[in-house]
C-alpha cells in the first residue's frame, strides 16, 4: 500500500499561550501577554531519532534549529518567528520519523496560540496559516485545509507554496478545475520541486501517466540530492513506474535514494514490493521487517500482513493485524482522518466489505466528488454483488478520465456482471496490460 496512499499522505511546538473559549470577552493585548507568560513553563519535546534515521549531520542541524527556538521562546514567549520555526522543525521531523500523533496536534496548538495573540506583522499570520494549512492536509481535514489556505492567500497570492496547499486541497476535494488552475499559479510564480510535484499528480490524475512521469522527474531534478523532499520525488517517481508495470525503472529510483539516505524507510519498502512482485518473497519479507523497525508507518505494516496472508501464515497475519488497528487508532486519537485506510485494509487484508463500505461512505459523505473517494467505494460495492451502485461510483470516478488500474479493473469486472462481457473482458485486459503486477482484492476475480 502506497503511503499516500502515498499516498498519500502521507504527511504532519507548543507555545503554551491563553486559550480562549468562544463564550469569553476578548482581552486585551497587556492580558494576552501576562496569560503567555505565566503558561509557557512546558513545551513539546523534539523526540529523538533512531540511529537509523539521524542521517549523518542532519540529526545535528534538527537539534540546533529546535533548540534555538526553544530557547528564544524561553525568554520571550510572544516570539512568533521563533514559534514558527519551531513548527517547521516538528513538521518536518513529522514526515521524517512517522511520529505523526506527538508532532501534528503540538504543531496545530501552537499555531492557533500563535494566531490568538493576533499578531500585527501580516508575514507572522500568512506563515501562520499557511503551515497551518500544511498540517490539516497532512491530517486529511481537507475542508479545514482549504479554509485556512485560502485566508493564507487572501494575506499574500504571490507565494508558490500556499497554491501548493490550495492545489491540494481542491484535489481531494474533487474540484478538479480549481486544482489545475492554484497548480498553473503555483508554477508561474516558482517552478520548483513542489510545483512539478502537483503537475505530475494532476496529470496522473486526468490519464496522462507518461506526461506525470516526466514532470516528477523535473521535480527530481530540481530537489538537492539527500534532502528529504528530494527523496520523497524520487520514490513517487519510482511509484509511476510501477503503475506501469516497470519494476526495472522503479528499482532503480528506490535504489538511488539510498544511494543518498541510505536508511530512508519508505524506499526500502518499496524495494520490499518489487522483490514481491518478482516472487522473490523472502527478500520481501526482510525488507519490510527492516522498514518497520525505521519507522511505525502503518503502509509497512500492511504490507507485510498482506504478505504473510500470501505464504498461508494467518497467525502471523492476524497478530500484526491487531497491531495495525492499533495504529490506525493512535492516529486517529491525533485528529488524524484515517477513514480511507480503514476501507483499503478491510477491502485488500482484512476481507470485510461491509466495513469497507462502510468506512468508504463515511468520507464520501465528506467529499463527494473525489475519484479515489469514488473508486473505494466502487469497489466495495462491487465486492457486495451491489453492481448498480459499484456503477454509479465508477462513473463519478471516472470524471477525469483516469488510467488508474484499479479503476479499470472493477470496470471492467462490473461491466461483465451487467451483461456487457465484451466491454468488461476488453476493460479488464487494458487494466492488466496498463499494470500487469495489479494485486487487489479484485485480481482474484480476474483469475476466476
Amino acid at each position: 500500500m502506497k503511503s499516500n496512499y502515498l499516498t498519500s499522505s502521507c504527511f504532519i511546538m507548543l507555545v503554551a499561550m491563553l486559550f480562549f473559549t468562544a463564550c469569553q470577552e476578548a482581552t486585551t493585548s497587556e492580558e494576552v501577554l501576562k496569560a503567555s507568560v505565566a503558561s509557557t513553563s512546558n513545551y513539546p519535546e523534539l523526540l529523538d531519532r533512531s540511529a537509523a534515521i539521524q542521517n549523518g549531520k542532519e540529526w545535528d542541524m534538527v537539534q540546533n534549529q529546535y533548540s534555538d527556538a526553544l530557547n528564544a521562546l524561553r525568554k520571550k514567549p510572544t516570539d512568533h518567528e521563533a514559534a514558527i520555526k519551531m513548527v517547521q522543525v516538528f513538521i518536518n521531523e513529522a514526515r521524517i520519523t512517522g511520529e505523526h500523533g506527538h508532532y501534528y496536534p503540538a504543531a496545530l496548538k501552537v499555531i492557533d496560540d500563535v494566531l490568538a495573540t493576533k499578531p500585527e506583522s501580516e508575514d507572522i499570520q500568512f506563515q501562520a496559516k499557511s503551515l497551518q494549512a500544511s498540517v490539516l492536509l497532512s491530517q486529511h481535514e481537507f475542508e479545514q485545509a482549504l479554509e485556512a489556505a485560502k485566508e493564507g492567500a487572501r494575506l499574500y497570492s504571490y507565494n508558490a507554496g500556499i497554491h501548493g496547499s490550495l492545489t491540494d486541497a481542491y484535489v481531494e476535494l474533487g474540484d478538479y478545475k480549481k486544482a489545475v488552475a492554484a497548480a498553473d499559479k503555483m508554477m508561474s510564480i516558482r517552478p520548483d520541486l513542489r510545483s512539478y510535484s502537483r503537475i505530475s499528480y494532476l496529470r496522473e490524475i486526468y490519464g496522462d501517466l507518461d506526461g506525470a512521469i516526466e514532470a516528477m522527474k523535473l521535480a527530481v531534478t530540481a530537489g538537492y540530492p539527500g534532502y528529504e523532499q528530494t527523496a520523497w520525488a524520487r520514490l513517487t517517481l519510482g511509484n509511476l513506474y510501477e503503475s506501469q508495470g516497470n519494476l526495472d525503472a522503479a528499482e532503480g529510483a528506490y535504489n538511488t535514494i539510498l544511494q543518498n539516505r541510505p536508511n530512508y524507510a519508505f524506499a526500502i519498502a518499496a524495494l520490499g514490493g518489487i522483490a514481491e512482485k518478482r516472487g522473490d518473497l523472502a527478500k520481501a519479507e526482510e525488507l519490510l521487517k527492516k522498514a518497520c523497525d525505521i519507522i511505525p508507518e502503518v503502509g509497512f505494516y500492511v504490507q507485510l500482513a498482506s504478505l504473510y496472508q500470501a505464504t498461508d501464515r494467518k497467525d502471523e497475519a492476524d497478530k500484526l493485524i491487531k497491531e495495525i488497528w492499533g495504529m490506525l487508532q493512535d492516529d486517529v486519537d491525533s485528529g488524524h482522518n484515517m477513514n480511507m485506510e480503514y476501507c483499503q485494509i478491510y477491502l485488500d487484508v482484512v476481507g470485510d466489505y461491509d466495513k469497507a463500505l462502510e468506512y468508504a461512505l463515511i468520507e464520501y459523505e465528506k467529499r463527494p466528488e473525489n475519484i479515489d473517494v469514488n473508486k473505494l467505494a466502487a469497489i466495495a460495492y462491487y465486492k457486495k454483488g451491489d453492481y448498480e451502485n459499484a456503477q454509479k461510483h465508477i462513473e463519478k470516478a471516472s470524471v477525469t478520465n483516469s488510467n488508474n488500474a484499479e479503476l479499470l479493473l472493477v470496470r471492467g469486472l462490473t461491466a461483465e456482471k451487467m451483461g456487457d462481457k465484451a466491454t468488461g473482458q476488453k476493460t479488464v485486459k487494458m487494466a492488466m496490460k496498463h499494470n500487469p503486477y495489479l494485486s487487489n482484492c479484485l485480481t482474484a476475480d480476474v483469475k476466476s
